[in-house]
């Protein structure tokens, strides 16, 4: 394995991680009005992820730092040509991290509800973006021969991809309800164990129709390989699974297969690219080769990863251990 795949691999990797965590994130943000019928309530459903969700985006930027090191080409084409998604998209992320800071410096209702909306649209837009955003890239987009996206804005929001933003945004719904059975009791506990039985059905389905689109709006027939088999059989079955661990109320597996099919759909996509990185409807495709720094540049990187990034997931997964507990009304407060 040349460095170019290894650092293709780490990148599909760092945005597994990104969308399994940072998923039941946005689908918590998202359902904040929906569980939480008062102030005690929201707080609590907020509580469930406030020690969490700002370790949960160091993901992204991680990925987006490798990205720029490793394939600086991919980078640069990538957030030129989707300035205005991704402008979307960070902008919903800082609301998003103000809301969750501000909340609680005012008891008056209408501060409280105005950072509640933040939280719900800084949820809501970065949920459904990532899925436009991938599905866009999976299907190729105006690429010229200076590695320059020709296009516009509204290319970008063609059917297949919405189809993927719709994807992307229920499945983090039901992914966030499932993580708030786990972690909370009460009321809002079978709020949301009623939210994952009505969610699955919808979530298989839209699964279903993107899987099928793909195959007339995409080249995956042409690049069938072991990685986005595995992937698609993985989605599928983990899907299924969690349908049936969800009736049979075993909310703990039914989670870990909502995460599996996030597993599955990133390895879909990432085996079906390579070694493209973006697929261009004009002929002219990155690849890792082409879109890549040099060979001193990636050894360098290879050597910092090996030594820093098996310190930042100790550090995450005690974060995960010391926070394990679910919470209830009598909870301390904080958001």
């Amino acid at each position: 394995m040349d460095l170019q795949t290894l650092w293709f691999f780490l990148i599909a990797v760092l945005f597994t991680g990104f969308l399994f965590l940072e998923g039941f994130d946005y689908g918590v943000g998202i359902l904040l009005p929906f569980v939480g019928k008062s102030d005690e309530e929201r707080r609590l459903t907020i509580n469930s992820i406030g020690p969490v969700w700002d370790g949960n985006e160091v993901w992204l930027l991680t990925a987006g730092g490798a990205m720029f090191a490793a394939f600086p080409n991919w980078y640069a084409t990538l957030f030129s040509g989707f300035y205005l998604a991704l402008f979307l998209i960070l902008f919903a992320l800082i609301i998003r991290g103000v809301a969750f800071e501000f909340r609680s410096k005012d008891n008056a209702p209408r501060w409280r509800a105005l950072w509640d909306g933040a939280i719900f649209v800084g949820s809501f837009l970065p949920a459904l973006l990532w899925g436009v955003a991938f599905g866009n890239i999976l299907r190729g987009v105006a690429i010229d021969e200076s590695m320059t996206y020709v296009g516009s804005f509204f290319d970008l929001l063609n059917p297949y991809a919405l189809v993927g933003g719709l994807v992307t945004l229920s499945l983090f719904i039901l992914h966030g309800a499932l993580f708030l059975e786990l972690k909370t009791d009460g009321v809002i506990r079978e709020r949301v164990s009623k939210i994952a039985r009505r969610a699955w059905l919808p979530v298989t389905l839209l699964a279903v129709l993107f899987v099928v689109l793909s195959v007339f709006e995409t080249d995956i027939l042409e690049h069938l390989n072991v990685a986005n088999v595995a992937g698609l059989v993985i989605a599928v079955g983990a899907l299924l699974f969690t349908g049936y661990s969800i009736f049979q109320q075993r909310f703990g597996r039914a989670f870990f297969g909502t995460g599996l099919t996030v597993v599955g759909v990133v390895a879909l996509i990432f085996g079906t690219l390579f070694p493209r990185v973006m697929p261009s409807t004009l002929g002219f495709d990155l690849t890792i080769y082409n879109a890549s720094s040099s060979q001193y540049t990636l050894q360098v990187m290879t050597v910092i990863a090996l030594t820093v990034v098996p310190i930042v997931l100790a550090y995450q997964a005690w974060t995960y251990w010391v926070f394990r507990k679910r919470l209830t009304l009598k909870s301390h407060f904080e958001y």
